[in-house]
């Protein structure tokens, strides 16, 4: 890995935030086609504003919901309230409009560093990110035409461990673990860092989802979308060295599915915990419930 890829470069421009008046920040949309803006994009950019008026600690948790789809054709308004500013603690509210409405909101919580009591759950044992392809790679010698991945901006080294979550022939256990890491170096900065990783964690949490049942994004099968996304940050953290993503599904019913994710760093870390909720309305009476 060396210098900074474009897509990158294009992230960390769109986390770059305008600061527009006290607590308030105008965030950039990328220039590419999309339906409606990504949400890790807003969560990540939520969370950048929240952190540009903390004064010390870092971000240790993130609670957001997602209210409305984003119009990636217009920029997007970050209001911050500032809560609560305590001597270990500092709480911030962060609403993020687009054409007068709210479109996600988000509650952060920013903490001091300090030491008590220590134990984590085991890194699970997985090929390293070395003898894996790159998504694109793979993709490429699955289906042969990898050229909308290529239009769209991947400032994320993806290496899938196992079946693509897009193949037809993929596992139906509601698992999931990649390796993740930005493409390229970031500058020494824990809040970007943080919010790289922010970004990078909306990109795949939902296919634990729907990994077990024949849908598929493309097919017009169902109707998804993320609820809600909460993230716990447990240590400091690099987004650009590898991180191993490991997701589970325990349940989708009531047309919601709930997906985990824990991020490992190489030395068998736990650096970060999730949980989201995602929206899975079925749209076509031909598709069952399970597959």
């Amino acid at each position: 890995m060396g210098l900074m890829s474009d897509a990158l470069d294009v992230l960390c421009h769109l986390l770059d935030l305008e600061a527009i008046e006290v607590n308030i920040f105008r965030g950039a949309q990328p220039i590419e086609e999309r339906q409606r803006t990504f949400g890790g994009q807003v969560a990540a950019q939520a969370l950048m504003a929240a952190g540009r008026t903390v004064d010390q600690g870092r971000v240790h948790s993130l609670h957001s919901y997602f209210l409305r789809p984003g119009d990636p054709r217009v920029p997007i308004l970050y209001e911050v309230d500032r809560i609560r500013d305590g001597r270990s603690f500092s709480t911030r509210r962060v609403v993020a409009i687009q054409h007068g409405r709210a479109i996600y909101n988000m509650q952060a919580s920013f903490h001091v560093d300090e030491e008590s009591l220590e134990h984590q759950v085991t890194m699970p044992e997985v090929p390293g990110p070395e003898t894996i392809a790159p998504v694109i790679e793979r993709i490429g010698e699955e289906f042969g035409d990898a050229e909308d991945w290529l239009r769209r901006h991947q400032p994320i080294d993806q290496r899938f461990i196992g079946d693509l979550p897009w193949s037809p022939n993929r596992s139906t256990d509601p698992t999931l673990r990649i390796w993740i890491r930005a493409d390229g170096v970031l500058p020494d900065d824990p809040l970007l860092h943080a919010a790289v990783v922010t970004y990078a964690s909306d990109m795949s949490l939902f296919n634990a989802i729907i990994g077990p049942h024949h849908v598929h994004w493309d097919d017009g099968s169902f109707m998804g979308a993320s609820l809600d996304h909460c993230m716990w940050f447990h240590r400091d953290l690099r987004a650009d060295d590898w991180l191993l993503y490991d997701m589970d599904s325990p349940i989708a019913h009531g047309a919601r599915g709930v997906a985990r994710g824990f991020l490992f760093n190489r030395a068998g870390q736990l650096c970060v915990s999730l949980v989201q909720e995602g929206l899975v309305r079925l749209l076509d009476p031909a598709h069952p419930h399970e597959s």
